[in-house]
């Protein structure tokens, strides 16, 4: 089997044993990223001299005999909304194609004290704004399934790497469904953790409540150790929860005998793609034959889900990118002729079409006269939608539904229909609006062989909840080793 093939769990046991260095390891990967990131175009810059740098550090500590930990010498990704210092932070965006952050954001740090191998930045939509990754100021990324096809988005870049092979592991962030719905698109596994796991220190803000990091990756094993190694308390986030992190692989059981699975009737709608629909409740059979106790449910405030999001992520999305001016850090154009020209040339020209489309929005319903009948009004149905999910959280102990209503789209397919592709994220958004913790899995494929996600989600910190019954069913079923047929 090729290195690069391999989990971050099975390539641990070979560096540990002495089998591999992570040099060679690290070299391997290298090489596949200049065989096939030309049809992928998942990086947008790779970091090769650090990267070798890191590797050779820990050979040098297994050589000597010392422990390592689950990542260490192991070669990641990171999605380029993550600021790592000395090294370009772009969001995707022409506006920060030149910044470099001076610290690294508390996810990156905390993988570097394990010593983790970073290969270089993900492509994503611009400010994470997007379904497709289609939005990126700078190149297209492909979906290694099929490369006339999305990869998902906006953690696009990092999904199309994992299923590529192009990195052991990569993180994303979701403030909509960007870890999830990119996951299902490329047949990979991808965490959104509970708002509040994971640190937001050093993640380039797009909508503050909503916004979360988390892993995607080859399989549930590995998903449990990267959320082992980003997770805890940071006094440095204003957002995060101060609760004991518990060591995530001791969830790793295949069994989910006498667990309770809600299956909402208000997820299995019109318009779901017919193949999306049966490779989810295929799944679902398959946990009751498990011993899992199967119940319908109810999230009645579901409908509304994807006019709050958009209200309530404009809205901060125009708040948090009023700081991009041409003043302070990033692009300042060279075209103006007073201050306030010099404002507007500088949004104009660094700015994409669907962040200024957001931009719009979120100013015009914060603006005088709108505020209260459309940020409070969201406000309060994201609060309403909550209390869906508690009580639902009473009958069930995880909740099942498909992670997007439809396999991979084409390039250029939905882009000039805001709206339709506002609906690739309808059964994602709800998870983060409540704050809760969901999962993506391979559940199956569609008629052209497209992956297609199963989403499971769960109450508040119950992470282990997911990646227990997660881990169950991939054990019992073979849909994370099939690769993408192109590019093996």
């Amino acid at each position: 089997m090729d290195l690069y093939s391999m989990t971050i769990h099975e390539l641990h046991q070979l560096l540990v044993k002495k089998e591999i260095t992570s040099r060679e390891l690290t070299e391997a990967l290298y090489q596949r990223i200049k065989e096939v990131d030309a049809k992928i175009g998942a990086y947008l810059m790779l970091t090769e001299e650090e990267a070798m740098r890191m590797a050779q550090e820990v050979d040098q500590k297994i050589s000597k005999g010392e422990e390592i930990g689950d990542v260490a010498g192991i070669p990641l990704g990171l999605k380029d909304i993550l600021c790592t210092h000395g090294i370009r932070t772009t969001c995707g965006s022409r506006i920060l194609e030149n910044y470099v952050p001076f610290y690294d954001g508390t996810v990156v740090k905390k993988l570097k004290e394990k010593q983790a191998v970073m290969l270089g930045k993900l492509n994503m939509d611009e400010f994470a704004m997007g379904s497709s990754t289609e939005n990126s100021g700078f190149q297209f990324t492909r979906n290694p399934w099929d490369l006339e096809r999305i990869p998902g988005g906006s953690s696009g870049g990092s999904a199309a790497a994992v299923a590529a092979d192009e990195c052991i592991a990569a993180l994303g962030s979701d403030t909509g469904g960007s870890i999830r719905q990119p996951a299902s698109c490329c047949g990979v596994v991808g965490m959104k953790p509970t708002y509040g796991r994971v640190s937001r220190y050093g993640l380039v803000a797009f909508a503050s409540s909503l916004d979360q990091i988390g892993p995607i990756t080859k399989d549930v094993e590995d998903c449990a150790i990267l959320m082992n190694a980003i997770s805890g308390y940071d006094p440095s986030d204003s957002t995060s929860v101060n609760v004991e992190v518990p060591d995530y692989r001791h969830f790793l059981k295949r069994d989910v005998k006498a667990i309770r699975i809600g299956i909402p009737k208000e997820y299995f709608i019109e318009g779901m793609d017919p193949d999306v629909e049966r490779s989810v409740k295929e799944a679902v059979d398959l946990f009751k034959t498990w011993g899992a106790e199967i119940k319908e449910i109810s999230l009645p405030h579901t409908e509304y889900a994807v006019a709050v999001y958009y209200i309530l992520c404009t809205a901060e999305a125009s708040s948090n990118l009023a700081r991009y001016d041409g003043v302070k850090y990033g692009l300042r154009s060279k075209e103006y002729r007073d201050l306030m020209e010099m404002y507007t040339q500088t949004r104009a020209k660094g700015f994409g079409k669907e962040v200024k489309r957001r931009i719009i929005l979120g100013t015009y319903v914060l603006s005088a006269g709108y505020y209260e009948a459309y940020y409070r009004k969201a406000s309060q149905v994201r609060t309403l939608m909550r209390m869906d999910f508690e009580n639902a959280f009473r009958e069930a102990d995880v909740i099942m539904v498909p992670t997007a209503p439809t396999p991979a789209f084409r390039i250029g397919e939905k882009v000039e229909n805001p709206l339709q592709m506002y609906l690739s994220d309808i059964f994602t958004i709800p998870v983060n609006l409540a704050g809760i913790p969901g999962l993506s899995i391979p559940c199956g494929f569609s008629h052209e062989n497209l992956p297609i996600g199963l989403q499971i989600m769960g109450r508040h910190f119950d992470e282990g909840m997911l990646l227990r019954v997660a881990y169950t069913f991939e054990q019992n079923t073979n849909f994370h080793l099939k690769k993408p047929p192109g590019i093996a």
